[in-house]
C-alpha cells in the first residue's frame, strides 16, 4: 500500500511540472482553436486514463519535428520503438506508427526483420521468404548467439551456396506500405544481393562498399515506382570482376530491410525480440547498429520479462534502466528517449497441486523503478501501468477478453488499445507545448514557416482569449 501511495505521489508530482498551465478559467477546458491536435478515439474505458508524460519537456525536440510536418515541410521523422514480445508482434507498436502517420504523413514501414525465417512469429503487415530452408538464427536474448545480430535483435545464416530474399507487403494488412527504396542490412562477408525477377531492371542497386558500422554493410535499391514486393538473389561475382568468388569465402548473415516511399511524414521503426530485457539491449555494438536509424524519437517498452524473475530487485533493475539509458545517450546523442512502464499482467503459481494465476504484483515495482530512472536520467517516461488502470488491471482487462490464453500478453485488440493510449499522451504532451509556448522551432525551419507557425499559435492564443471572457 505504501509503495501504490507513493508511485501515485511520484506521478502526481511529475505529472503536475509537465502538464501546470493546462487548465484555464473555471478548471480544465476543452482545447479549441486552429491549433488543437485531434486526439485518437478510445475504444474501451478501463481504469482511469493518465493525461500527461512525465518529463514532457525532454520531448521539446520530437515536438518540434512535428510541427515542421504539420508546417507542410519536406522532411522525415524517424521514431525507434525497442521492446520485448509486446512489440515483436506489431499490433501494439503498428497502432501507435498508423495513428501517427495518419495525422503526420506517412514516410513507410521502416524496418522489416526476417522472424519467420528464423523461425518465430512475424508482424501480419509483410513477409520475407526464401526458397533456403536452412537457416541458423542468432537473438540478442542468447547468451552464446548462434550467428551475429543486427538493428532488430536477430540475425539469420545460411551456408547456402545460393540464397534468395523476398520481400512482399502483406496486400491487406500492409495497406499504403508500398515502398520505392529497401535497404538491406547484412553481415560485412555476406553474399551481396542483386535485383531478380519480372521487374528487376526498375531497380538501382549500390551495393556497399566500407562497413556503415563495424561488421554491417548497408545496400541500398531504389525502384523507379511504389512497389509491394521486391525480389533479390545472392551474387558471388566480386564487384567490378566477371571472377567468381568461391562459396566458402562468405558468412552469410542478414539482418533486415529499412522499406521508404520518398515521402514526407513519420518514418516508425519496430523492433521488438520475444523474451527479451533491458541487459540484452546493453551492448556497445548494438547501440551503434541501432544508430544507424537515426531517430528522433526512441521508445523503449522493456520491463515485463524481468518481472517474472525469482528475485526481481528493484535496486537491481534500476541500474539495468539507467545503464541501457546512459548507452544510448553516449552513442545517440540528437534522439530524444521515452520509456514506458509495463502493464500489469498474471503469472502462473500452484496451489494445492492446481495451476492458477495471480496478479504479478511485480509489474507495479518494474513500473515505480522505470519512473524513478527516467527522473533521475532527465528522460521522459510514460505510465502504461497506471494507464491501463493500474494494481489490480489485468482483472479487467481478462474480463473485457483483452488478454491472452497466458495472461501475460495481449490480445490483438488489447494491443491496439494500449497503442491508442500512448498515442493520446504523446499528443496531449504536444499540446501542451503549443499552448504555453514551450515548443522551440527548429534552427533549419524556413522564415516562411516559422512566419507561419507564429501566426498560427497567434490565432490560437486569441481564440482562447475570447473563449475566457466568454466564460
Amino acid at each position: 500500500m505504501k509503495q501504490t501511495k507513493w508511485f501515485i505521489s511520484l506521478y502526481l508530482v511529475l505529472a503536475s511540472i509537465s502538464a501546470a498551465g493546462a487548465k484555464g478559467k473555471g478548471g480544465t477546458r476543452e482545447l479549441a482553436g486552429f491549433d488543437t491536435i485531434p486526439l485518437p478515439s478510445r475504444a474501451y474505458s478501463i481504469g482511469q486514463e493518465a493525461d500527461s508524460i512525465l518529463s514532457s519537456l525532454s520531448l521539446q525536440p520530437f515536438f518540434a519535428g512535428l510541427d515542421s510536418l504539420r508546417a507542410g515541410k519536406d522532411t522525415v521523422l524517424t521514431i525507434v520503438h525497442l521492446g520485448d514480445s509486446h512489440i515483436q508482434a506489431g499490433y501494439y507498436s503498428g497502432k501507435v506508427m498508423r495513428l501517427l502517420q495518419t495525422q503526420f504523413g506517412n514516410a513507410g514501414r521502416g524496418w522489416i526483420a526476417p522472424f519467420k525465417l528464423s523461425k518465430t512469429n512475424e508482424p501480419d503487415d509483410y513477409f520475407i521468404s526464401s526458397s533456403v530452408r536452412e537457416w541458423m538464427a542468432g537473438r540478442c536474448i542468447q547468451v552464446n548467439k548462434k550467428c551475429p545480430v543486427g538493428i532488430g535483435g536477430i540475425g539469420i545464416q545460411s551456408v547456402s551456396p545460393s540464397i534468395n530474399l523476398d520481400v512482399r507487403i502483406a496486400p491487406n494488412n500492409g495497406a499504403g506500405y508500398s515502398f520505392n527504396r529497401a535497404i538491406l542490412y547484412r553481415g560485412e562477408k555476406a553474399m551481396p544481393m542483386l535485383p531478380t525477377g519480372p521487374r528487376k531492371d526498375s531497380v538501382q542497386t549500390s551495393l556497399a562498399t566500407v562497413p556503415a558500422v563495424a561488421g554491417v554493410l548497408a545496400d541500398t535499391f531504389r525502384i523507379s515506382y511504389q512497389a509491394d514486393t521486391l525480389q533479390l538473389h545472392s551474387t558471388r561475382r566480386k564487384q567490378g570482376t566477371d571472377e567468381l568468388l568461391p562459396a566458402s569465402s562468405f558468412k552469410n548473415v542478414y539482418y533486415g530491410f529499412s522499406l521508404t516511399n520518398g515521402n514526407p511524414g513519420i518514418l516508425y521503426h519496430s523492433v521488438g525480440v520475444n523474451g527479451s530485457m533491458y541487459i540484452h539491449y546493453t551492448d556497445e555494438a548494438y547501440i551503434r547498429q541501432l544508430a544507424l536509424l537515426k531517430p528522433s524519437l526512441l521508445i523503449v517498452s522493456l520491463g515485463t520479462n524481468e518481472t517474472f524473475g525469482r528475485r526481481f530487485r528493484p535496486e537491481e533493475f534500476g541500474g539495468q534502466v539507467r545503464a541501457f539509458v546512459s548507452l544510448v545517450k553516449q552513442y545517440m546523442p540528437e534522439t530524444v528517449i521515452l520509456l514506458t512502464t509495463p502493464p500489469e499482467c498474471y503469472k502462473r503459481t500452484y496451489v494445492n497441486k492446481k495451476r492458477t494465476y495471480i496478479c504479478n504484483a511485480n509489474t507495479q515495482l518494474a513500473a515505480k523503478t522505470i519512473a524513478e530512472a527516467a527522473l533521475k536520467e532527465g528522460v521522459a517516461c510514460w505510465d502504461l501501468f497506471a494507464a491501463t488502470g493500474g494494481k489490480g488491471s489485468c482483472v479487467k482487462w481478462q474480463k473485457e477478453q483483452l488478454m491472452g490464453r497466458d495472461r501475460v500478453h495481449f490480445t490483438k485488440e488489447g494491443y491496439r488499445e494500449q497503442g491508442t493510449l500512448l498515442v493520446r499522451a504523446l499528443l496531449r504532451s504536444y499540446q501542451w507545448t503549443i499552448d504555453n509556448g514551450q515548443l522551440t522551432i527548429g534552427e533549419d525551419a524556413g522564415e516562411t514557416e516559422k512566419e507561419e507557425l507564429q501566426e498560427k499559435r497567434k490565432e490560437e492564443k486569441e481564440q482562447e482569449k475570447k473563449q475566457d471572457e466568454t466564460v
